[in-house]
């Protein structure tokens, strides 16, 4: 797999560096090179690209600006952007508009490799979502979802899920023998919507949760392990009515 890259800097010394080291990467290929944020855009509404290597401190649009700009990657057309940058201060931002990695300038052909790597892994990953037979699986078997983990994709077996925490723009997934939940950056309207219906069910605002593992059921609440759960309002005939069936 080739992938159609731009770059994108202001110092002419910075951008001359990236796009050699692009053009010596036989999995890039470089198809625009910018001094300007603005003019990159434009030419993004014509070509078709998938990895933009994009300084942050430019003077007429700034590297997070145009991330803001672009679409978001959910569409599986939009650019995926690798950040350069001389200051250490933007990786939370960075990570908010879903940058794929983050390259602290100085850096040398090794670690631009590292990051061009995981912008390989990407592209074939989510090709691999969108391939028919992926989705089939996903949608009739109902086996496994992917999570937006940091920079990556996250397999994530469903029958492995305890409940899942809505926390405005992110998500908290508790999974069976872990600790530690996995963060990911979505909503829980957006969860609800890709999990089966048969094994899920939105009991709160904020939490979603397996079915198969409510351990004990109150009036107005459920039990999963040590994680008590009131049902909300508006979700509490849902819940009854699925009760219901497993009352004798």
């Amino acid at each position: 797999m080739v992938l159609n890259c731009i770059a994108v800097d202001d110092e002419p010394l910075a951008l001359g560096l990236v796009c050699s080291f692009i053009e010596q990467t036989p999995f890039l290929k470089l198809v625009g090179r910018f001094s300007s944020g603005i003019t990159a855009l434009l030419f993004l509404h014509e070509q078709s690209v998938d990895l933009i290597f994009l300084d942050i401190q430019m003077p007429d649009l700034t590297g997070m600006q145009m991330a803001r700009l672009l679409e978001k990657p959910t569409s599986g057309n939009a650019p995926r952007v690798i950040f350069t940058t001389a200051f250490n201060n933007y990786a939370l931002e960075g990570y908010k508009v879903d940058a794929l990695d983050y390259l602290l300038k100085p850096f040398d052909y090794e670690e631009f490799l590292k990051a061009a790597h995981k912008g390989r892994a990407y592209a074939e990953l989510l090709s691999s979502v969108n391939n028919p037979a992926a989705t089939i699986l996903e949608s009739h078997d109902e086996e496994f979802i992917f999570l937006k983990v940091e920079y990556q994709l996250l397999k994530v077996a469903v029958k492995d899920i305890l409940y899942i925490e809505g926390l405005k723009d992110y998500v908290k997934v508790y999974l069976e023998g872990q600790s530690k939940p996995v963060l990911t950056l979505t909503t829980l309207k957006a969860m609800e919507e890709r999990l089966p219906v048969k094994n899920f069910l939105r009991v709160h605002r904020s939490y979603i949760v397996a079915l198969d593992k409510i351990s004990s059921v109150a009036k107005n609440s459920l039990n999963i392990g040590t994680l008590s759960v009131t049902v909300g309002e508006q979700y509490r005939e849902a819940f009854n009515e699925w009760l219901k069936k497993w009352i004798y």
